[in-house]
């Protein structure tokens, strides 16, 4: 198949604006990753690069890559290829309705989406929505209420305090951990809610229990109405006070855990309770001492995509294809071995970026699109996990190393 595979952090929507290189290094793994497994499976890839990024001629395993200067140029783009390729898979956030918008741009092109259905994207984009969803069919979710920015912080404590503190402030539409607050007593009310402001166009915000446990995914295949989940992920993740920044700063695959198989199970009646997610789906969960907490359900490829393609047997690129195209469930789900990734903070040096490319683990090399930092994405599989961390933290020290010589 002619394939066009849109990321756009990396492939121009934002090519105005100036990038996070934390983000970026998520984006352009992912993509790099999503195309690799799509040329595996003998697929023709076109893709979308932000000029900026393309000036670095990064490794990438298209086979034809369009430089990008400005939104306008990526929308123009992406219309123009859309109804030339046989199918067109967009990697974006669910914040703000980008990633709904765009798959309905490529859809009013001509173009076959190889995405979830717009109307399940915006459903469980909604995290309120989502979460209704989910308690309704029985699964275990924190208790969440529906709160709004302009309210008085005297009526958001007093429709919280039946859970006590602390509890977990967060963008009703949010993606990752932006705008994410650990509120732990009265006084943290009011920042939280400025912090929420700041990451969210909406006027909506979620309140939720806290839940204790280890964070965790589910990476889903689904036919848009039967679901079978890949694999059970670690997440590593840091949750911050209003005045600090939380953070997803990578993962393993696959999490071997007491819990792995009613979490699998949990993830696949999550997906199922959304008519019209296909595809590829994650799914976000706290797995306690007793029992998974279905946080959230994301309606598009995740980072540990990056994980699942180095440590399992199957093409998640092609089940993700058949799943749509053909309704059609991979039956052969197991993993080759493990998987540890995780972003690595490097000096913002541009001389020394194409250095890293030899690096094999180097999934996202680290651009230097901010002046004081630029973060690798590092992604090592082995036989085992001890294995695989290994390997991560010796590409982490040749990182390290190589810039070293010029901080």
């Amino acid at each position: 198949m002619n394939l066009l595979i849109l990321e756009c952090f990396s492939g121009g929507n934002y090519a105005d604006q100036r990038l996070s290189s934390s983000i970026l290094s998520e984006a352009y793994g992912m993509a790099r990753s999503l195309i690799a497994d799509c040329k595996n499976a003998e697929h023709h890839v076109t893709t979308l690069m932000d000029s900026r990024l393309k000036a670095f001629n990064p490794p990438n395993e298209a086979d034809k890559i369009i430089s990008v200067s400005s939104p306008q140029e990526f929308i123009v783009n992406l219309k123009k290829h859309s109804g030339e390729v046989d199918a067109v898979y967009v990697i974006a956030p669910e914040s703000g309705q980008v990633l709904a918008k765009l798959v309905e741009s490529v859809e009013d092109s001509g173009g076959a989406s190889l995405n979830c259905d717009i109307g399940a994207i915006k459903r469980v984009s909604n995290k309120m929505t989502a979460y209704e969803t989910l308690k309704r069919i029985g699964l275990k979710t924190p208790e969440t209420v529906l709160l709004n920015i302009n309210q008085k912080t005297e009526d958001i404590r007093h429709l919280t305090k039946e859970w006590g503190y602390p509890m977990v402030f967060k963008p009703i539409d949010g993606v990752s951990c932006e705008g994410l607050s650990i509120v732990k007593d009265d006084c943290d009310v009011p920042g939280a809610v400025k912090k929420v402001a700041r990451e969210s166009v909406s006027k909506e915000f979620i309140a939720q229990e806290l839940i204790r446990g280890k964070a965790a995914s589910v990476c889903v295949i689904s036919t848009g109405d039967k679901a079978v989940s890949a694999s059970l992920n670690s997440q590593f993740v840091s949750l911050s006070s209003p005045e600090g920044e939380s953070g997803y700063y990578g993962g393993a695959v696959p999490f071997r855990h007491v819990l792995e198989e009613k979490a699998l199970r949990a993830a696949e009646e999550a997906v199922e309770a959304v008519s019209g997610l296909k595809g590829y789906v994650g799914v976000d969960m706290i797995l306690t001492e007793e029992e998974p907490v279905i946080v959230e359900v994301n309606p598009r490829l995740t980072v540990s995509y990056i994980g699942i393609s180095k440590a399992m047997k199957f093409n998640a690129a092609e089940a993700t294809i058949k799943a749509v195209t053909r309704r059609k469930m991979p039956s052969n789900i197991q993993n080759r071995g493990y998987a540890f990734f995780s972003k690595v903070h490097v000096p913002s040096i541009p001389q020394i970026i194409t250095e890293t490319y030899s690096l094999k683990d180097v999934v996202s090399p680290p651009f230097p699109v901010e002046k004081n930092k630029a973060y690798a994405l590092v992604a090592a599989s082995s036989s085992n996990m001890g294995g695989a961390q290994y390997a991560f933290y010796q590409t982490k020290k040749r990182l390290l190393t190589l810039y070293s010589r010029e901080d």
